[in-house]
């Protein structure tokens, strides 16, 4: 699949993006782990969230939905699990894999998770090393890649694990694993990620006590049902911020976003470039914290992007980049090296497309250079990346000429709707069958 963009749309209306992907997943694993029947309204319809969805379906958790975003979970206990038929197959998903992977260290059967080209090449021993510390049997293939196979039966001990980079999926990983472990097991993050397993695990009634950076719990207790619903996904509703924010007379209103303040680094980012946002009619929905939010276009400036906000933006940089392709002057980037072991290297990826759409794009070890000016048109590709797809479309708003974005099938993992929501506020774009493309 590809996406054809022509120069010059618009960007106009109220829109409410898809549902968070991070707590769609977790809705599914700790709902799955409970006692009683949980309930998930706004639940992620992408294709990510619903591999976690039927990894558990396959280990014999009934899940109905998801049917318009609901999903009901008839939680089998936190022994309750069993053992799948073949390998749990997850896709492009390095959530589902990492966090199950500390669900799946204190069963008492073994299970292989597999994945897709782009997965097949992500790190897993950063998980796995934490796990074999608290006393897990886990196997990665060549070079600490998947798949990943974690052997039942091991008695787990609770440890005290100083992470050594900043990651919500490994944190989390190691907090599951704990559920299963004897004693206390605590993290120590380096900087802070986001915290929707902490804040989700109270939700369903377990104790997390966090202390800055560092999250504590006991092993051994039980989870109850609750009822959660899910904000929208402040990383899909980056793309349109930073759409409305380099498109000429936009004014685009976004409802019912997840601003978690381990979240807002693009919001911050954008502001300190000069951007024109509004948060407003802020409320908490299931302990998490949502707002309506106002963008405007805006002569953006390029800054030396504050390293403290790498960790709550790291999802949202591609489509940063392009806001910086779009600034006056240069916008520079350090501290970012997690951004290369992503779906793909988007720093690398990323400067190739800017490169051939006329842009001054000079990729670091941690980061990027990026000199603002005009986009032109190119054909560029994605490489499966969802993240990279959506990001270059953006960047369409700005363009002189045709953009044609190849590999696209993926945003479907993340932004199901993307082109037909991009499309209705004005975005020029289409989706197109590569073969018939060419």
């Amino acid at each position: 699949m590809e996406f054809l963009l022509q120069p010059g749309g618009q960007m106009r209306g109220t829109a409410r993006v898809p549902g968070d992907k991070s707590i769609s997943h977790r809705s599914i694993m700790l709902g799955a782990i409970a006692d009683g029947i949980t309930t998930v309204d706004g639940f992620l319809e992408g294709e990510d969230a619903l591999s976690t969805l039927k990894a558990f379906q396959a280990m014999g958790v009934q899940i109905e939905g998801p049917e318009n975003g609901r999903v009901v979970i008839h939680g089998v206990g936190r022994d309750g699990l069993k053992a799948p038929a073949g390998d749990l197959y997850v896709g492009n998903s390095g959530t589902s894999m990492r966090l199950l992977a500390g669900l799946l260290a204190g069963q008492n059967f073994d299970v292989t998770m597999t994945g897709d080209v782009s997965l097949s090449k992500r790190p897993m021993e950063r998980v796995a090393a934490p796990l074999r510390a608290m006393g897990a049997v886990v196997e990665t293939g060549e070079g600490g890649r998947p798949p990943l196979t974690l052997r039942g039966g091991s008695k787990l001990q609770g440890i005290d694990y100083v992470l050594p980079m900043a990651s919500a999926q490994v944190k989390s990983c190691v907090l599951l694993a704990g559920l299963y472990a004897e004693g206390q097991t605590r993290t120590t993050e380096p900087a802070p990620t986001r915290d929707h397993s902490e804040r989700m695990l109270r939700g369903f009634g377990y104790d997390v006590h966090v202390a800055g950076p560092v999250a504590t719990l006991q092993g051994g207790g039980r989870l109850s049902a609750v009822h959660i619903d899910v904000p929208a996904d402040i990383s899909s509703a980056a793309f349109f911020m930073v759409a409305a924010s380099i498109c000429p007379n936009a004014d685009l209103t976004l409802e019912h976003v997840g601003i978690n303040p381990t979240r807002v680094g693009v919001i911050n980012i954008l502001r300190a470039m000069g951007g024109d946002i509004t948060v407003f009619n802020e409320r908490e929905v299931g302990g998490e914290p949502v707002a309506d939010i106002r963008i405007r276009h805006a002569k953006l400036k390029g800054i030396n992007i504050p390293e403290d906000q790498v960790p709550l933006a790291i999802d949202e940089f591609p489509v940063l980049f392009v806001a910086a392709a779009c600034a006056e002057g240069r916008t520079v980037l350090t501290g970012a090296e997690e951004l290369r072991v992503k779906e793909s290297d988007r720093i690398q990826v990323m400067a190739d497309g800017l490169q051939a759409m006329g842009i001054s794009a000079v990729p670091t070890e941690d980061g990027i250079v990026i000199e603002g000016g005009q986009i032109t048109g190119a054909t560029v590709n994605s490489h499966h990346d969802h993240r990279i797809a959506m990001s270059f479309a953006v960047a369409s708003l700005r363009a002189t000429k045709t953009i044609r974005i190849q590999d696209c099938d993926n945003v479907a993992t993340s932004f199901p709707n993307f082109v037909e929501l991009a499309a209705s506020l004005g975005m020029q774009i289409e989706q197109v069958d590569a073969e018939s493309a060419s």
